[in-house]
C-alpha cells in the first residue's frame, strides 16, 4: 500500500512519485491550496493539495485530523524560504496527485494540543501512542532491547524462557495468584523474578543464562513501579562478584555509547556504609553536590538535649548538610516548609544556622540555637563543614534511621529546589550490602534470601547475623536503582542457616524450596548474576518522568485497566469451576443524616 514512510522521504526522491500512507497530523487550508501534514511511525511529511486536481483537492477538503489516509503524490523541493529546518523532511514537499481516505475519525477524546488527564491517556492509549513522543520512546525501548540482545549474546549469553506459572517465592512483595482449575483450592504464583529458575539453570549447567522477562509485583505503586514489569535477567556460573559486574558494566556502558552517544567511563564503587552516611541513601545522585557530614562528636556535651541525647546514643545520629550560598535565598517561611518536610520521614523539627560573615565568628552568625553553642563548638561546626560567608547548616538530631532517611530526602530537595543538580551521567555500583535488617524484632533478608554471605561460613553467620556483610551489588544511575544482584548461595548449608536466621522453620524450607535444597545437593557450582529494571533504564534514557510513559499498555496508580476496564469481575460459573467463592465488597459506611 506505501512505498515508503513518510519520515523518509527526502532530497534524493525530488521528481518521483510516492505512494504515503499515514494519519492526518493537521490540515491547514489556505483557500486555492490545503497543506496536509501527513504522520507515521517514521516521522511526518508535508502534502499539498493544489488547484491543478480540484477532486483530489475537494477530498482533501474533507479531512480532519487522525483521518487514516493513502495519498499518491509527486516528490518536490521547498522554495529556499520555505524550508523548515525543525522538521526531518522540511527540505522537501509531496504533491498530491491522488487521495484515498481508508478510514474516518471521530471527534477525538484526546486533545493532542493540550494536557490531557492520565487517566484518559490510558484510557485511549492506542491514540496516544500515536503521538511521535510516544512513538519514539517505544522504538528506543526496541533499540533498547535489541542492543542488550547482542552485548550479551557477543559474551556467550543463552536466552531461555522460564515459567511463568510458578510457585510463591519470598522477593519481599505480595505474589499475583493463579486459581488452578485441575487442583480446586492450590494456587500458583506469577512470578516476582525468575530467581530460583535461573539458579536451576545454573545448576544445570548452563553456564551464561539471560533472559528479557516479565515479573509480577502486588505491592502499592509509585512513578518507577508497575505490578508488571520488564527485567533484564542475567545468570552466570563459575564468575566472581567483579566478574559479573564487569559483564552488566559493559552491557550499560555500550548501551549509552551506541544509542546515546555517551560514554559513561569507568563506574566508582562505594559500599553502602559509605552511601548511607554521606548521602542518606543506598541509591545517591551523585548530579548533586550536597554531602551529610555527622558532627555527633562536636555536640555530645551541649546542654540542649536534642543534639546531646542522640549524640550519645548508640542508635542515635547528630548530622548536617551544609547548603553554600543559600543563606540569603532561604527565607524563614522557606525554612519553615522544608521544616514540615523533613517530617514527613519522621524529623521532629529541623534546626539551622545562617553563616552571614564567617569572619565576624558569633556576631556573624544567625540561628534559635546559637546559644545553646560554646564558641569552642561553633568553631569546630563551621571548620568540619569548611563553612563560608552566605551558607546555611541543616542539623538533624534523632535516632540514626530518621536522621539518615529526613536529611537524605532534604538532600534531594534542596539540590533540585535550587537547581544545584548538574546535567550529566553519574553511575556507581554500591555494594558491602548488610545481610539482613532487623524488623520490629525479627530478621529480614536486605536482598533476598538466597545471597551469600561476604566471607563467612554457616557457623559465622548465625552466631553474628546482623554484623554480615552480603555479597551483593546495585548498580545506580543519577539517584536511581538499574538494577542489582548477588553472588548466590550454592552451599545446601549455608542455605538451611540462612532460612532457619530468617525464622524459616525445616518444615517451612522443604515445602516452599525443597527442589531447591535437593538441587544443591549435587554439585551445585558456584554462581551469581543480577537483573536490571528495563523500563527504568529506558525511562532515564529518554528522559521520561515516569516508567509508565515507555510502556505500550501500562496499568494506573491503583494497579488498573482503564482501556481494558481490568480488573473486573469474573464469570460465576467460572468461579464454580475453580472452586473460589468471591466475597462481596462491604458498602462504605456514611455518616448518619
Amino acid at each position: 500500500m506505501r512505498s515508503l514512510f513518510c519520515g523518509e522521504v527526502n532530497e534524493s526522491h525530488v521528481g518521483q512519485e510516492v505512494t504515503l500512507c499515514g494519519w492526518v497530523n493537521r490540515r491547514r487550508d489556505l483557500g486555492a491550496v490545503i497543506f496536509v501534514d501527513l504522520r507515521d511511525r517514521e516521522g511526518i511529511v508535508q502534502v499539498v493539495f493544489d488547484p491543478d486536481l480540484q477532486d483530489v483537492l475537494a477530498t482533501a477538503n474533507t479531512l480532519r485530523n487522525e483521518f487514516c489516509v493513502q495519498i499518491k503524490g509527486k516528490v518536490r523541493a521547498r522554495p529556499e524560504s520555505q524550508v523548515n529546518k525543525t522538521m526531518a523532511t522540511g527540505a522537501i514537499e509531496v504533491l498530491g496527485l491522488e487521495l484515498n481516505i481508508l478510514n474516518k475519525s471521530a471527534p477525538l477524546p484526546l486533545d493532542s494540543n493540550q494536557e490531557n488527564s492520565e487517566e484518559n491517556r490510558l484510557k485511549y492509549r492506542y491514540l496516544d501512542l500515536r503521538r511521535p513522543e510516544m512513538t519514539e520512546r517505544l522504538r528506543f525501548r526496541a533499540k533498547v532491547t535489541s542492543q542488550v540482545r547482542a552485548s550479551l549474546e557477543a559474551q556467550a549469553f543463552m536466552d531461555i524462557e522460564t515459567p511463568i506459572l510458578t510457585a510463591a517465592t519470598p522477593e519481599g512483595a505480595r505474589d499475583y495468584l493463579v486459581p488452578s482449575r485441575t487442583q480446586k483450592g492450590n494456587f500458583f504464583a506469577l512470578p516476582q523474578s525468575p530467581q530460583l529458575f535461573k539458579q536451576l539453570l545454573m545448576m544445570s549447567g548452563m553456564e551464561r543464562y539471560y533472559q528479557i522477562v516479565k515479573c509480577f509485583r502486588d505491592e502499592d505503586l509509585r512513578a518507577d513501579r508497575q505490578p508488571e514489569f520488564t527485567q533484564i535477567d542475567i545468570e552466570t556460573s563459575f564468575m566472581s562478584a567483579e566478574q559479573v559486574m564487569s559483564v552488566a558494566e559493559k552491557m550499560i556502558r555500550e548501551l549509552f555509547e551506541s544509542l546515546l552517544n555517551v560514554d559513561l567511563g569507568e563506574f566508582p564503587h562505594m559500599t553502602y556504609a559509605e552511601a548511607m552516611t554521606r548521602y542518606g541513601s543506598d541509591k545517591p545522585d551523585l548530579r548533586n553536590p550536597l554531602e551529610i557530614v555527622d558532627v555527633a562528636d562536636i555536640l555530645k556535651d551541649v546542654e540542649f538535649k536534642v543534639f546531646s541525647g542522640p549524640a550519645n546514643d548508640p542508635k542515635g545520629r547528630v548530622s548536617v548538610i551544609k547548603v553554600p550560598g543559600a543563606a540569603a535565598e532561604l527565607s524563614r517561611k522557606k525554612l519553615d516548609n522544608y521544616t514540615k518536610y523533613v517530617g514527613i520521614y519522621g524529623a521532629k523539627g529541623m534546626p539551622w544556622l545562617k553563616v552571614n560573615d564567617v569572619d565576624a565568628g558569633r556576631d556573624g552568625l544567625q540561628s534559635p540555637i546559637l546559644k545553646f553553642l560554646s564558641d569552642d563548638e561553633v568553631t569546630q561546626l563551621l571548620t568540619r563543614v569548611n563553612a563560608a560567608s552566605g551558607d546555611i547548616i541543616f542539623f538533624g538530631a534523632d535516632t540514626y534511621n530518621v536522621v539518615t532517611e529526613s536529611l537524605g530526602a532534604l538532600r534531594l530537595k534542596l539540590g533540585e529546589d535550587l537547581g544545584m543538580v548538574s546535567d550529566e551521567w553519574k553511575p556507581l555500583w554500591v555494594v558491602d550490602f548488610p545481610m539482613f535488617e532487623e524488623i520490629n524484632g525479627g530478621m529480614h533478608a536486605l536482598h533476598h534470601p538466597f545471597t551469600a554471605p561476604t566471607d563467612m561460613t554457616a557457623e559465622e553467620l548465625e552466631a553474628n547475623p546482623i554484623g554480615a556483610l552480603s555479597n551483593a551489588y546495585d548498580m545506580v544511575l543519577n539517584g536511581c536503582e538499574l538494577g542489582g544482584g548477588s553472588v548466590r548461595i550454592h552451599n545446601e548449608d549455608m542455605q538451611a542457616a540462612v532460612f532457619r536466621i530468617l525464622g524459616i522453620s525445616d518444615e517451612e524450607a522443604q515445602e516452599k524450596f525443597g527442589f531447591l535444597l535437593e538441587a544443591l545437593r549435587y554439585g551445585t557450582p558456584p554462581h551469581a548474576g543480577l537483573a536490571f529494571g528495563l523500563d527504568r533504564i529506558v525511562m532515564l534514557m529518554t528522559g521520561a518522568t515516569s516508567i509508565r510513559d515507555v510502556m505500550a499498555f501500562p496499568k494506573t496508580t491503583t494497579a488498573a485497566c482503564p482501556l481494558t476496564n481490568a480488573p473486573g469481575k469474573a464469570n460465576p460459573a467460572q468461579l464454580v469451576e475453580l472452586g473460589i467463592q468471591a466475597i462481596p465488597k462491604e458498602p462504605e459506611e456514611t455518616d448518619a443524616e
